[in-house]
């Protein structure tokens, strides 16, 4: 079984008096419905998703399984009483806000330096349905009750609204939960979405959504160059210059003037671009390009 010694701290009010007792739920097995934020919403103003996937089991008062989808089975960890309704299981620590033998209501906690944080960071709640009030009770599947909700598209609609206002503007534009996409349309031009995920330094897999990244490679180019830079893609696809980045260039007009003059010459003309969207909704959203020339005549590659 999995461990761990950490601690979580807060003030003394919010501790509650009693430990938390298990057995009416020991051997239910539970599915995560919903994880959401203080506001019921799955999203935030930055296009980040709360996604509900765990699967858990109470073992025994000090035990909980967990499933993993890397090994593809329920594992063990260690459940360790941290103080008041406080837990923390699979590296991970939780307010437990509710237990029944039909759900269960967790607060995801972000422990820093032995500190539970106040901010966004913890505003996050997670619901689980025990699958035989999912299956029996309510005759549906998780993967029904996992969907984002109405008031989720409402809310990408009002951000979409507002950044489709001022389509150039990185604080108005959002992250696409289905990226941008780039295709290119000429043997001249490579392009590859490039991935960001860092477990080590806490970058998960929806970093490669919040933040796309892409490598172009451009043979035949006017000269050889590696620019790195930012566009927000909008609503139609035009791409609006956000922060130059580096190009070599010490003059700041002259690097934005070959960095347009690149997305004008090459980028336009040979790759096909599609919006990122998210349920749906085309929007505006920034991204990070490095784009590669090579003067020599032969075929772009990455």
């Amino acid at each position: 079984m999995s461990g761990s010694k950490e601690t979580a701290t807060e003030s003394e009010e919010d501790k509650p008096k009693e430990r938390l007792k298990f057995d009416d739920i020991i051997g239910i097995r539970y599915t995560e419905v919903k994880r959401r934020f203080s506001n019921n919403l799955s999203f935030n103003e930055l296009g980040f998703q709360q996604e509900p996937s765990w699967i858990i089991e109470f073992q025994s008062q000090d035990t909980v399984l967990a499933y993993s989808p890397v090994k593809e089975r329920m594992l063990p960890f260690f459940l360790m009483y941290d103080h008041g309704d406080v837990y923390n299981f699979a590296k991970e620590f939780f307010r437990i806000k509710k237990i029944s033998k039909d759900s269960l209501v967790f607060q995801r906690l972000h422990v820093e330096k032995k500190k539970i944080a106040s901010d966004i960071k913890s505003d996050v709640n997670m619901t689980f349905y025990a699958n035989s009030y999912i299956e029996k009770v309510l005759k549906t599947t998780a993967a029904q009750l996992q969907r984002p909700t109405r008031a989720d598209t409402a809310y990408i609609q009002d951000l979409t609204n507002k950044a489709n206002q001022e389509p150039g503007r990185a604080n108005k534009a959002f992250a696409g939960r289905q990226p941008v996409k780039f295709t290119s349309t000429s043997p001249l031009l490579s392009v590859m979405k490039k991935s960001t995920v860092d477990k080590m330094n806490g970058r998960t897999e929806a970093f490669d959504y919040l933040f796309p990244k892409y490598r172009i490679v451009i043979s035949k180019a006017y000269k050889d160059f590696a620019f790195e830079f930012k566009v927000v893609v909008d609503a139609q696809g035009k791409m609006h210059l956000t922060n130059v980045g580096y190009t070599g260039l010490t003059e700041p007009e002259a690097r934005e003037k070959t960095i347009k003059a690149v997305i004008d010459v090459y980028l336009r003309n040979l790759m096909k671009t599609e919006p990122g969207t998210t349920l749906g909704i085309v929007h505006p959203s920034e991204i990070t390009l490095v784009v590669v020339g090579r003067k020599s005549g032969t075929k772009a590659s990455q």
